[in-house]
């Protein structure tokens, strides 16, 4: 309960005018078969008169626009309750998801993230607004209608000691069954936005393979297991109406027999039951059975909606495995660069056996240039994720300026590594603001300076737009080589104490690589700059070469040193050239 009323005491006061409106509503709903009674009961014997009838109706209709103004209000407060819970649910769902580390969003399918922010959310605004509204309203029709119904005649209230026990047992086993039946629509959605995200994400992929068909078959398989599991859960509520009704129909039967048959048995007497009693009676009846229908109403949302709130409650209960809290340097910033990795050991499933690095040490002096080799898995990526802690080593410790990586802030560690991911990611938006991600204020110059050290300003101002033109989603309508060449001037700008390219070059023909090698020295001789790399001509002029294997690392030197001592290093050297070993 702490957890969901965080989201309820900002908006306290939408929470109790909301169902106070309610209550009003609910107030005049009883009294209203009451006047009605008293007038059907005077026309009956003869006591009606024009005074006493205006002052009736007069009184009905000051009622029905109190009630009016209270249901208006009541969903207007409980509309504007539910909105602003889950805006500020999600928000916080959304917060925490950036909190994640890669190996708490790897537990998480982006699909599964997606549909918890959004779908989730919504079956919990939803039941939030239906409680508001019916959750006074409901039961204090019932007890109110109750209460006058047995004012008028306790003796036909037994009508409701059978027919409730029997509705709530119904209700039990209906809901009970379908709860199961929501939290598997709901995995369902989660498969069918990933399938979809996968798809357009990637449909220049399906399109070049002619993979239309495949993937029709694939999105209608994920669609029909939604929709069969969508029934399956609907087709046990839906008994819940019909049930509702005939119940409700036989209490009425029921009622206008033995009311009837008392109505007739006193006719004349004094204090006899009248047919405006008997007509209340009904409204009251009626009234009583509809609140039991809200009630379970209320519950079969709220079936689907504590579905929702436990998958909500998974994301939110997630503990990052990377935090800052025991951070003994949280206000240091990196100075010089230099990076150290004493016995490091990495796995990314925690009870494998297998180790994805082993046994790492390597010391990168500060401002150098490190050129990191090696065949595809051999670890390279996982090694500088370790930086900035996109993940953390199991064995060992990586140091930065001899602090511990784990010691600084993790807002100050990743401000000073400036990182180009193997997969080039930009946003919708225009190339400006892309490359604002570096630094938020930079001016045009130093936009425009850093897109020309990365070779990238001649071909945007090759765009009618310049740095105004609109990228796609992930920037879709530009090359792989302009991409990459975006993605380094957005590091560029940021002007990092440590520059990490991790393959970042590879769509760029070597003349440009050698250009962008070459302002690097320029722009960035303070800075310590690891390359990332499987061709040689991209490292062979760093000041110093690992070269790694099977996780781990197998040599160490400059080309000439490794071309002499490391046979891993002269196999990848000979293997790119047309020399051959003597």
């Amino acid at each position: 309960m702490k957890k969901w009323l965080k989201y309820v005491k900002p908006h306290a006061l939408y929470f109790v005018l909301g169902p106070l409106c309610m209550i009003i509503e609910v107030i005049g709903d009883v009294l209203m078969p009451y006047f009605l009674s008293i007038l059907i009961n005077a026309g009956m014997d003869g006591t009606l008169t024009v005074g006493k009838s205006i002052g009736l109706a007069g009184l009905m209709i000051l009622t029905a626009l109190i009630m009016m103004a209270g249901g208006v209000g009541g969903s207007y407060f409980g509309s504007k309750a539910s909105v602003n819970f889950a805006a500020d649910l999600r928000s916080d769902i959304f917060s925490k998801v950036q909190k994640f580390s890669f190996a708490n969003i790897d537990k998480f399918s982006t699909g599964s993230l997606v549909t918890r922010l959004t779908n989730d959310v919504t079956q919990i605004q939803n039941m939030v607004n239906m409680l508001l509204r019916m959750f006074l309203r409901s039961p204090g029709m019932l007890i109110g209608a109750l209460i006058m119904a047995i004012t008028i005649r306790p003796s036909l209230t037994v009508v409701f000691a059978v027919v409730i026990p029997l509705m709530a047992l119904s209700v039990f086993f209906i809901i009970r069954t379908g709860f199961s039946r929501f939290a598997k629509v709901q995995e369902r959605i989660d498969h069918l936005n990933s399938t979809v995200q996968e798809n357009i994400t990637n449909v220049r992929v399906v399109k070049s393979f002619v993979r239309e068909d495949f993937e029709r078959e694939k999105f209608g398989n994920a669609n029909n297991s939604l929709k069969n599991t969508a029934m399956s859960a609907m087709r046990v509520m839906i008994f819940m109406s019909p049930v509702m009704t005939i119940f409700m129909n036989l209490a009425t039967v029921a009622v206008l027999w033995f009311g009837g048959q008392i109505v007739l048995g006193e006719a004349g007497m004094i204090g006899g039951m009248q047919i405006g009693d008997l007509s209340a009676f009904l409204t009251y009846v009626s009234q009583i059975l509809m609140s039991l229908m809200m009630i379970t109403h209320m519950l079969m949302m709220s079936s689907r909606a504590l579905a929702s709130a436990k998958r909500i409650s998974e994301v939110l209960d997630e503990k990052s495995d990377i935090n800052d809290d025991n951070a003994a340097y949280k206000d240091k910033v990196i100075e010089k660069g230099e990076i150290e990795f004493k016995n490091v050991g990495f796995r990314y499933y925690k009870n494998s056996e297998d180790q994805v690095l082993e046994d790492i040490n390597l010391k990168i002096e500060a401002g150098s240039t490190v050129g990191i080799i090696g065949s595809t898995g051999c670890g390279k990526t996982s090694l500088v994720s370790l930086i900035p802690r996109l993940y953390d080593a199991d064995e060992g410790e990586v140091l930065i300026d001899g602090i511990n990586v784990k010691d600084y802030s993790i807002f100050n560690l990743r401000e000073g590594v400036g990182m180009v991911l193997q997969k080039n990611v930009l946003f919708s938006g225009s190339i400006e603001e892309n490359l604002r991600w570096g630094m938020e204020n930079a001016t045009k110059e130093e936009l425009q300076k850093a897109a020309s050290y990365a070779q990238a300003h001649g071909f945007v101002m090759g765009f009618t737009e310049g740095y105004d033109t609109e990228l796609g989603q992930g920037g879709v309508n530009i090359s792989g080589g302009q991409k990459q060449r975006l993605c380094i001037a957005r590091a560029l700008l940021k002007k990092p104490k440590i520059l990490i390219l991790d393959d970042s070059t590879s769509a760029v023909d070597t003349a440009t690589e050698k250009e962008i090698r070459s302002s690097f020295k320029n722009e960035l001789k303070g800075s310590t700059k690891i390359i990332i790399a499987q061709r040689i001509s991209s490292v062979i002029e760093s000041d110093t070469i690992v070269v790694m294997n099977d996780g781990k690392i197998t040599g160490i030197g400059k080309h000439q040193e490794l071309l002499e001592n490391c046979e891993e290093y002269k196999e990848i050297y000979y293997s790119q050239t047309d020399k051959k070993e003597e």
